[in-house]
C-alpha cells in the first residue's frame, strides 16, 4: 500500500474513533443513570416500607405496654377480689357455726319443752278438772290457773290447793332452771270491793304468787316477774257468768331466757 493511501487509511480510523468514542460515552452514561434512578427508587421504597414497619412496632409496643398495664389492673383486682372473697368466706363459716350452735340450742329447748309439758300435765294432772289448764303456744308454754283454784272471792291470799298446785308446779321449774317466769294476774269486769280497782287486785295476785314460788318453793328470785293486766286481756266473754270465771285467773308463761342462750352461743363463737 502506498503511503498516501495509508495515511488516509489512518486518518479515517482516527475520525471513525473521534465519533465513536464519545458516542460509547453517552450511551454508556445512559445506562448508568438508569440503574441509579431504579436504585433510588428501591431504596426509597425499602425506606417507606421500613417506616411503615417502624411505626407497627411501635404501635404494637404501645399495644403491649397497654396490655400489660391492664393485665397488672386485672391481676390487682383478682387479688383484692379473692382476698375479699377469702374474707367472706371466713365470715360466712363463722355465721354458719354459730348458727349452727343456735340451731342446737333451739332444738334443745323444743325438746325441753315437750318434756316440759309432759312433766307439767302430768305434775298437775290432780287439778286439771279445778280449773288447771297447760298448754303451748307458739314455742311458749302456759299454765292458766283460775282464781277459784287459788283465792277466795276478792282475795289475793293463796289457799291450800293453790299452794299445792304452785308447789307441783316448782318442782317441775326447777328441773329447767333456764325457763323465765312471768305470772300475770287477770280479772273479769266486775269491780271487787275492797280493791282500789281491778288492776291492782290482779297485780297483787300475780305478787303473791311469785312469794310463794321464790319465798317457799325455792324458784330463783331472778327468774320470775310479776305482772297485772287487771280486765284489759280478757280469754272469754265477760257477758256470762261462765266466761268471767275464765276471765278470773292467773297466767303463767313459761318463756326460754333468750338472752342467756344468746349470751352462751357468743360466748361458744369467741372459743372456736
Amino acid at each position: 500500500m502506498e503511503i498516501s493511501n495509508l495515511k488516509s487509511f489512518f486518518m479515517s480510523k482516527k475520525l471513525i474513533s473521534a465519533f465513536l468514542l464519545p458516542a460509547v460515552i453517552v450511551f454508556c452514561s445512559c445506562g448508568s443513570g438508569k440503574k441509579l434512578e431504579s436504585s433510588q427508587a428501591q431504596v426509597a421504597t425499602l425506606q417507606s416500607e421500613n417506616g411503615q414497619l417502624t411505626t407497627q412496632v411501635n404501635d404494637l409496643k404501645k399495644q403491649n405496654a397497654d396490655l400489660t398495664a391492664k393485665n397488672k389492673t386485672a391481676t390487682d383486682q383478682y387479688n383484692t377480689v379473692n382476698t375479699q372473697y377469702a374474707s367472706y368466706k371466713k365470715e360466712c363459716e363463722a355465721s354458719q357455726a354459730e348458727l349452727k350452735e343456735v340451731q342446737a340450742t333451739l332444738d334443745e329447748f323444743r325438746d325441753n319443752l315437750a318434756k316440759l309439758m309432759e312433766k307439767l300435765q302430768q305434775a298437775e294432772a290432780e287439778f286439771a278438772d279445778k280449773g288447771l289448764e297447760v298448754y303451748s303456744k307458739d314455742g311458749v308454754v302456759f299454765v292458766d290457773m283460775q282464781d277459784k283454784l287459788l283465792y277466795k272471792s276478792g282475795s289475793a291470799t293463796v289457799g291450800a290447793d293453790g299452794k299445792k298446785a304452785l308447789e307441783n308446779l316448782a318442782s317441775v321449774l326447777n328441773e329447767f332452771p333456764k325457763l323465765k317466769v312471768i305470772v300475770v294476774g287477770n280479772t273479769d269486769t266486775v269491780k271487787v270491793k275492797g280493791a282500789k280497782d281491778n288492776w291492782s287486785l290482779s297485780t297483787e295476785r300475780a305478787n303473791s304468787v311469785v312469794r310463794i314460788l321464790s319465798g317457799e318453793y325455792n324458784i330463783d328470785p331472778t327468774r320470775l316477774t310479776a305482772a297485772g293486766k287487771g280486765k284489759y286481756y280478757p280469754k272469754a266473754d265477760n257477758s256470762t257468768a261462765e266466761g268471767r270465771a275464765k276471765n278470773r285467773r292467773i297466767e303463767i308463761v313459761l318463756n326460754p331466757d333468750w338472752e342467756r342462750i344468746w349470751e352462751a352461743v357468743k360466748e361458744e363463737g369467741k372459743t372456736q
